[in-house]
């Protein structure tokens, strides 16, 4: 038998019964959702047949799969065969190194780059949580708070403790956290819209003929809500900021987009022939990435309630184009607006 272990991603051995002690990592998770974290390349069907016959126990008793752990608790887990790699597994994921903006032991907060997936999955071999984790083998809870559109830039924040994860989400499903993005569009802000355009449009999710992710305002859709403020406007360009009141997937990109303001670079909603002249090595102004970044994050620290601001700068190819369209169109456009 294994001796009394500490949880960690390699805890069981698949040749001996393993006793794992539930620290606060793992307190509160479902007993199933732990044996597919820490029994790693188990099929799921067999994690569910070891709980169904009892080999799984919990302080010496049978549980069913729904059980919560507890600080404490003592879970056995049989011998489990695992798949042994093939000749073409996957190449090994490299340690990620990412800016840090913020860390202390229940939350991770980092700048983001564009083009970098936060996790692996849909074609990508992996993302930021792989890459983290690789860099940290020792971290015992390592879990994505939110997600970012692999070509948004920006904050990203990461729970290092199931407790932090939990209050984390609350308070995002209670809408408590301030999210911020900039976003440079193309297109005219309509003068009688002021400095300020709330979109309430409903959002709905499906699969192009290709299987690839889309999201369409329909009628049917989920309630989605995205409030603009307006802080430059050049001709036929417009730096805002965005505000999220409701977290959809793709939301900002396709409010903007049924908006007549597609974001610049965006290659799924956006102006595809604008965008490739913008990528051309000579452009000026020019730009190979979506214009998207979120810049400010304000919480409630999941532990001592503390309100926190994160901020992470404009990355220097987007405050490139903002410089390119300001010295284009200088003294063309007096219309500038103080961010408000």
């Amino acid at each position: 038998m294994k001796e009394l272990g500490k949880i960690s991603q390699k805890s069981v051995a698949s040749d001996q019964v393993s006793i794992l002690e539930i620290d606060d990592s793992a307190a509160g998770q479902r007993i199933d959702n732990f044996l597919l974290r820490v029994c790693k390349g188990v099929p799921k069907s067999h994690i569910y047949r070891i709980l169904r016959s009892g080999e799984v126990r919990v302080n010496k008793g049978r549980v069913d799969a729904q059980y919560r752990l507890e600080l404490g608790d003592l879970v056995r887990v049989p011998p489990i065969r695992v798949a042994q790699p093939s000749e073409t597994a996957r190449a090994p994921v490299p340690a990620g190194h990412f800016t840090i903006l913020f860390e202390d032991d229940h939350m991770l907060v980092i700048d983001k780059p564009a083009g970098v997936a936060v996790h692996g999955g849909s074609g990508v071999a992996f993302g930021v949580i792989e890459q983290l984790r690789e860099a940290r083998p020792d971290a015992k809870f390592l879990e994505l708070v939110h997600r970012l559109d692999r070509e948004t830039s920006g904050i990203l924040m990461l729970a290092k403790k199931r407790s932090a994860l939990v209050a984390l989400h609350e308070q995002i499903r209670e809408n408590r956290m301030d999210k911020r993005y900039y976003a440079c569009v193309h297109g005219d802000w309509a003068s009688d819209w002021g400095r300020r355009r709330a979109v309430k449009e409903p959002l709905h999710k499906y699969l192009t003929g290709d299987g690839e992710r889309r999201v369409r305002v329909q009628a049917d859709g989920l309630p989605s809500h995205t409030v603009f403020n307006l802080i430059d406007r050049w001709p036929d360009y417009a730096l805002l900021e965005a505000e999220l009141k409701t977290g959809r997937t793709h939301q900002i990109r396709v409010h903007l987009a049924h908006l007549e303001l597609p974001i610049v670079g965006d290659a799924k909603y956006g102006d595809f022939a604008l965008n490739k002249a913008l990528a051309r090595t000579d452009a000026n102004p020019g730009l190979k990435r979506m214009f998207l970044h979120a810049y400010r994050l304000k919480i409630t620290h999941p532990a001592t309630g503390a309100t926190l601001q994160f901020e992470a700068p404009l990355p220097a190819d987007c405050r490139r184009f903002i410089e390119q369209l300001k010295a284009a169109n200088k003294g063309s456009n007096p219309e500038t607006h103080a961010h408000g």
